[in-house]
Protein backbone atom coordinates (compact mmCIF):
# COMPACT_ATOMS: atom_id res chain seq x y z
CA UNK A 1 0.00 0.00 0.00
CA UNK A 2 1.65 3.34 -1.24
CA UNK A 3 1.06 6.12 1.69
CA UNK A 4 -0.87 8.71 1.20
CA UNK A 5 0.77 12.21 0.20
CA UNK A 6 -0.47 14.45 3.50
CA UNK A 7 1.63 16.85 1.84
CA UNK A 8 -0.46 19.10 -0.44
CA UNK A 9 -2.20 21.07 1.84
CA UNK A 10 1.02 23.66 1.38
CA UNK A 11 -0.37 24.34 -2.32
CA UNK A 12 -3.23 26.10 -0.05
CA UNK A 13 -1.26 27.55 2.03
CA UNK A 14 0.93 29.07 -1.16
CA UNK A 15 -2.74 30.55 -2.78
CA UNK A 16 -3.26 32.53 1.59
CA UNK A 17 -0.55 33.45 2.14
CA UNK A 18 0.41 35.95 -0.98
CA UNK A 19 -3.16 36.94 -0.46
CA UNK A 20 -2.16 38.01 3.25
CA UNK A 21 0.84 39.81 1.68
CA UNK A 22 -1.38 41.46 -0.43
CA UNK A 23 -3.86 42.92 1.62
CA UNK A 24 -1.31 44.38 3.88
CA UNK A 25 -1.30 41.74 6.90
CA UNK A 26 1.51 40.40 8.82
CA UNK A 27 1.23 36.66 9.81
CA UNK A 28 2.74 33.66 11.32
CA UNK A 29 2.87 30.49 10.71
CA UNK A 30 2.26 27.12 12.50
CA UNK A 31 1.53 28.49 15.27
CA UNK A 32 1.04 26.62 18.79
CA UNK A 33 -1.74 28.43 20.68
CA UNK A 34 -2.92 25.89 23.34
CA UNK A 35 -4.20 22.34 23.74
CA UNK A 36 -6.73 20.25 21.74
CA UNK A 37 -9.29 20.23 24.53
CA UNK A 38 -6.84 19.09 26.53
CA UNK A 39 -5.47 16.27 24.67
CA UNK A 40 -2.55 17.20 22.31
CA UNK A 41 -0.80 20.72 21.27
CA UNK A 42 -2.97 22.68 19.03
CA UNK A 43 -1.04 24.25 16.49
CA UNK A 44 -2.88 27.08 13.87
CA UNK A 45 -1.53 27.31 10.15
CA UNK A 46 -2.24 31.32 10.30
CA UNK A 47 -2.18 34.16 12.88
CA UNK A 48 -2.31 36.88 10.59
CA UNK A 49 -3.02 40.70 12.36
CA UNK A 50 -3.31 43.87 10.52
CA UNK A 51 -5.94 46.38 12.46
CA UNK A 52 -6.93 44.92 15.57
CA UNK A 53 -6.82 41.83 17.36
CA UNK A 54 -4.73 38.67 15.39
CA UNK A 55 -7.34 35.93 12.84
CA UNK A 56 -6.43 32.70 13.08
CA UNK A 57 -6.54 30.93 10.09
CA UNK A 58 -6.59 27.01 9.91
CA UNK A 59 -6.67 25.47 6.02
CA UNK A 60 -7.95 22.10 5.66
CA UNK A 61 -7.08 20.40 2.30
CA UNK A 62 -9.22 17.28 0.58
CA UNK A 63 -7.87 16.90 -3.06
CA UNK A 64 -9.51 13.27 -2.96
CA UNK A 65 -12.12 12.04 -0.85
CA UNK A 66 -11.05 10.84 2.82
CA UNK A 67 -10.82 11.63 6.42
CA UNK A 68 -10.20 15.87 6.51
CA UNK A 69 -13.86 16.05 5.80
CA UNK A 70 -14.71 14.48 9.32
CA UNK A 71 -11.88 16.43 10.89
CA UNK A 72 -13.85 20.25 10.33
CA UNK A 73 -16.46 19.98 13.22
CA UNK A 74 -13.20 19.66 15.21
CA UNK A 75 -11.49 22.19 14.44
CA UNK A 76 -14.33 24.37 14.60
CA UNK A 77 -14.90 23.23 18.51
CA UNK A 78 -10.82 23.97 19.09
CA UNK A 79 -11.05 27.00 17.30
CA UNK A 80 -13.78 28.19 19.36
CA UNK A 81 -11.93 27.18 22.67
CA UNK A 82 -9.15 29.27 21.85
CA UNK A 83 -11.54 32.33 20.76
CA UNK A 84 -13.08 31.95 24.55
CA UNK A 85 -9.48 33.24 25.58
CA UNK A 86 -9.85 36.69 24.05
CA UNK A 87 -6.73 36.98 22.54
CA UNK A 88 -7.91 36.59 18.95
CA UNK A 89 -10.63 38.78 17.33
CA UNK A 90 -12.14 35.65 14.64
CA UNK A 91 -11.43 32.23 12.87
CA UNK A 92 -11.24 31.06 9.43
CA UNK A 93 -11.48 27.66 8.56
CA UNK A 94 -10.20 27.28 4.54
CA UNK A 95 -11.52 24.30 2.61
CA UNK A 96 -9.21 23.76 -0.27
CA UNK A 97 -8.88 20.67 -3.07
CA UNK A 98 -11.64 18.84 -4.86
CA UNK A 99 -12.87 16.16 -2.87
CA UNK A 100 -14.76 17.75 -0.68
CA UNK A 101 -18.48 16.03 -1.13
CA UNK A 102 -19.61 18.13 2.20
CA UNK A 103 -18.32 21.42 0.97
CA UNK A 104 -21.63 23.28 0.12
CA UNK A 105 -22.96 21.77 4.00
CA UNK A 106 -19.91 23.30 5.14
CA UNK A 107 -19.33 26.71 3.89
CA UNK A 108 -23.06 27.12 4.20
CA UNK A 109 -22.83 27.08 7.49
CA UNK A 110 -24.76 23.53 7.83
CA UNK A 111 -22.84 23.03 10.84
CA UNK A 112 -24.68 26.58 12.59
CA UNK A 113 -27.25 24.26 13.22
CA UNK A 114 -25.64 21.74 15.50
CA UNK A 115 -22.60 24.31 16.43
CA UNK A 116 -22.82 27.99 17.60
CA UNK A 117 -19.47 29.49 16.08
CA UNK A 118 -21.38 32.47 14.31
CA UNK A 119 -20.05 35.33 14.49
CA UNK A 120 -16.96 34.10 15.85
CA UNK A 121 -15.91 31.80 12.49
CA UNK A 122 -16.36 31.52 9.40
CA UNK A 123 -16.01 28.79 7.17
CA UNK A 124 -14.68 29.65 3.75
CA UNK A 125 -13.54 27.65 0.47
CA UNK A 126 -10.72 27.84 -2.14
CA UNK A 127 -12.36 27.36 -5.57
CA UNK A 128 -9.24 28.24 -7.70
CA UNK A 129 -8.40 24.18 -7.61
CA UNK A 130 -11.40 23.25 -8.08
CA UNK A 131 -11.62 24.39 -11.65
CA UNK A 132 -8.52 23.47 -12.43
CA UNK A 133 -8.94 19.79 -11.52
CA UNK A 134 -12.52 19.66 -12.93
Amino acid sequence: MTPRNTRTGGVLEQMVLPALDHGGYGYKVQVKIGQRLGCGQHFVDVIAQKDGPPILISMKWQQVSGTAEQKVPFEVIYLLEVLESGDYGKAYLVLGGAGWSLRSFYVEDGLQKYLNYEPLAKLWTQRCSDSANS
